[in-house]
């Protein structure tokens, strides 16, 4: 943060050596951000006093400040000069609000992996954050132990993680990488080996996906887990060698290890099945042995994952490629499942497709994942989409608007007024209740097909579609009348909390949804000039 605040005061410098001024200020709603020439102190109290006025001002467009000169005497000032400045300190906003939102991400994350922890540990699988850019890869404790390292004995950088890879494997693991992060795969996923602290290779399975990209669709930020999968390698080499042998291991072992035979007529019965098909299907083997198995399974793929179920199948038939597929499950008594399964076909003299595979329950690594992302896309103390997500979804909302000029949509601002004197007079635990309770009564007012998120601090956004200005008018009156109705109460006493709104129409003319952002800006600083608890309308 000193970093920020060394910026805005070296601005300030520059402005104050251009203008041949006594002193310049930045200011927040809430008071002096920075000064040159004045110190904050002296800068509240003439804030305060109006004494002296300042010869020259200009809002800031992005900051929710103002960029104020003082000179001993009144003189006229090159504005569009000052705009210009006024532009450079609301690029440090952004900046300053970015650094701010990552902090917080990043308190999150880490209050949240110790509960993670405890179910990735049970599932024998660790956790990798890498930052692309700076060529640095985070492993979480469950991941090092898979290799036998204590957490202090792995260093960040991803030149060592390379390493690590059986030279084999190495140039299909860089392929796979490299074809996720240019998007032509929607995710990365690779079985490959990995060499052990003690020297001896094992197998793993490493899945990962992007989740920050840059403006150009370049990868920033990537998440993924690694399980370690060698004893299923190994029980897949042993299935070659000795069926017999098998059915001892397999039954011993999560998931299910099977033999099916697909005939050139289109039927298909399975030769093998292990005692793990309980499991994985709530079917034993030898219901599964019977002419209609196959069919038996097909009912209980989920309808949606069910043509891709066959299409898969069909097409390692025919090009005799590896089948891999994750798909949903439905079994009678039992919560929606996923299931991952992997084979390996064999064409036969006859012209029949011979299958050696394994399926498994991946339900519990689904649910990290899917934590994952939400820890990607959600602010925690709200539980609203974060900025990032929302905007994601605004840019979409406005691609879908330039496709169809018909269809109409607002943007809404919200900024809490005077959110400080509750943090300074309640604390912030007051003021962390103040914002769960604001976002719990503008979720309260929202229809499925609206959308709202915080965006920094005490600012939300919404997302009223198929609206105009008016039904947007009416949204907004309605959720400060719910605020008077529903106050925030705090040991008995009453936390005065009000809102001021701006409000514009998403434009299909936009260039981006930054456009219409500003625009529900400007609109608020006006609600927030004009008295607070206001509405107004860009």
């Amino acid at each position: 943060m000193s970093t920020t605040a060394n910026r805005f005061s070296s601005l300030l410098h520059l402005v104050r050596l251009h203008f041949g001024v006594s002193a310049a200020v930045l200011i927040e709603p809430d008071g002096p951000l920075a000064c040159d020439g004045i110190d904050q102190q002296r800068a509240a109290r003439t804030l305060v006093s109006g004494t002296p006025q300042p010869i020259a001002r200009c809002p800031i467009a992005d900051g929710g400040g103002e960029l104020l000169l003082f000179d001993d005497q009144p003189r006229e000032v090159d504005q569009q000069a000052l705009a210009e400045f006024a532009s450079l300190a609301s690029e440090l906003f952004t900046r300053r609000r970015e650094v701010l939102g990552m902090r917080e991400w990043l308190r999150v994350l880490r209050e949240k992996e110790q509960r993670l922890a405890l179910a990735v540990a049970g599932s024998g699988t660790g956790i990798w954050d890498r930052d692309v850019v700076n060529g640095l890869i985070h492993y979480s404790p469950g991941w090092k132990s898979l290799l036998g390292y204590a957490d202090d004995e792995i260093g960040t950088r991803i030149e060592d993680a390379y390493v690590r890879v059986h030279a084999d494997d190495l140039e299909y693991v860089r392929r796979t990488m490299l074809d996720h992060f240019e998007s032509r795969s929607d995710q990365y996923k690779v079985e490959h080996r990995l060499r052990h602290k003690d020297g001896h290779f094992i197998w793993v399975s490493s899945r990962g996906r992007v989740v920050e990209r840059d403006d150009q669709g370049r990868p920033l930020r990537m998440i993924g887990t690694t399980t370690d999968i060698t004893e299923m390698k190994r029980m897949g080499e042993r299935l070659e060698q000795n069926l017999e042998l098998l059915t001892e291991l397999t039954n011993e072992i999560p998931g299910m290890v099977f033999q099916y035979m697909g005939r050139p007529d289109g039927s298909g019965s399975y030769r093998y099945i292990s005692a793990g098909s309980l499991d994985v299907y709530g079917l034993s083997p030898e219901q599964l042995k019977l002419p209609n198995g196959r069919e038996r399974i097909l009912a209980l793929v989920h309808p949606d994952d069910l043509p891709a179920y066959q299409n898969s199948l069909e097409t390692s038939a025919l090009a005799l490629t590896p089948w891999q597929m994750e798909y949903r499950v439905l079994i009678p008594g039992r919560p929606t499942g996923w299931r991952q399964g992997n084979a390996h076909p064999k064409r036969l003299a006859d012209g029949s497709v011979l299958w050696h595979g394994f399926i498994t329950d991946i339900t519990e690594q689904k649910r990290i994942e899917v934590e994952l992302q939400a820890l990607a896309t959600t602010d925690f103390l709200t539980q609203l989409p974060n900025r990032r997500h929302f905007m994601a979804r605004l840019e979409e909302e406005l691609a879908r608007l330039q496709r169809a000029p018909g269809r109409g949509a607002v943007l809404l601002m919200c900024d809490l007024d005077h959110f400080k004197v509750i943090n300074d007079r309640w604390g912030h635990g007051v003021g962390d209740d103040a914002l769960r309770h604001f976002a719990a009564l503008l979720a309260g007012q929202m229809r499925r097909v609206d959308l709202a998120g915080r965006m920094g601090g005490e600012e939300f956004a919404v997302l009223l579609n198929d609206a105009d200005h008016a039904s947007a008018l009416v949204f907004a009156q309605r959720l400060q009348q719910q605020m008077l109705e529903t106050p925030l109460r705090h040991q008995g006493e009453v936390i005065p909390l009000t809102v001021s709104i701006g409000i514009t129409t998403l434009d299909a003319g936009d260039a981006n949804a930054e456009a219409a952002l500003s625009r529900s800006d400007l609109a608020l600083y006006r609600a927030k000039a004009e008295g607070r608890n206001r509405i107004e309308m860009h």
